[in-house]
């Protein structure tokens, strides 16, 4: 997709996660969870860093301006960088831990951007892909919404939780651990929740799901 779409949305799209608090926190204590404390990271894709400031991120790379000055502007940011997945302005080998949370999906070729993450991790590194499952409520709902021509969401493509391994596996990464919260769908009441580890095939079904890998 064009990643400009998101210049004209900035703040609608941060607006998201003061109109749903709780599921907001649920998916941020779960990437919190899975993250766990290699530093220095890095998320690639920050947008306007909610995840990014609750990991306190050392590196948050986006290539829209706007997302990264409204995310400043909400004092989340010390120092954004603009910058495309495909070209990321790291040191080979000085990640500990990298986060694409919600990036892979809106990538045309998610490819060159995995591999520059692996350029960029150190030996045993690791990488963490956070997706909403295509087949689980939560998939389906944002298809539904793109097929009425939601302006973000018409630009998305979901992956499956075996997809998003098959692809990480794709460019060399390896053991697969897997976590996810929001059991609850879109248009239920929503609760507050622990992260969940669980096999790819059990993960499927819930709304938001993070895959961490191993740079080998």
């Amino acid at each position: 997709m064009p990643y400009e779409i998101f210049t004209t949305y900035a703040s609608r799209y941060d607006k998201w996660y003061q109109k749903h608090p709780v599921t907001a926190e649920n998916e941020a204590q779960l990437v919190e969870h899975i993250v766990g404390d290699q530093r220095p990271i890095a998320e690639i894709g920050a947008g306007t860093g909610f995840f990014a400031h609750r990991l306190r991120a050392e590196a948050a790379l986006d290539p829209v301006l706007e997302m990264l000055l409204e995310g400043k502007r909400r004092g989340r940011f010390f120092e954004p960088i603009q910058a495309l997945g495909e070209s990321l302005p790291l040191r080979s080998g000085s990640i500990a831990t990298a986060l694409l949370a919600v990036t892979l999906c809106f990538l045309d070729n998610p490819y060159p951007v995995l591999q520059e993450t692996l350029r960029i991790l150190r030996h045993s590194g690791s990488v963490v892909a956070c997706v909403v499952p295509r087949d689980s409520p939560w998939g389906r709902y944002y298809l539904e919404q793109a097929q009425r021509g939601h302006p973000l969401y018409r630009y998305a493509k979901f992956y499956t939780v075996e997809e998003t391994v098959q692809l990480l596996q794709g460019v060399g990464f390896k053991d697969p651990q897997v976590a996810a919260t929001l059991s609850y769908g879109p248009l239920d009441p929503p609760r507050p929740e622990e992260p969940k580890r669980l096999p790819p095939a059990a993960a499927e079904k819930m709304g938001f799901v993070c895959i961490k890998m191993t740079r080998p």
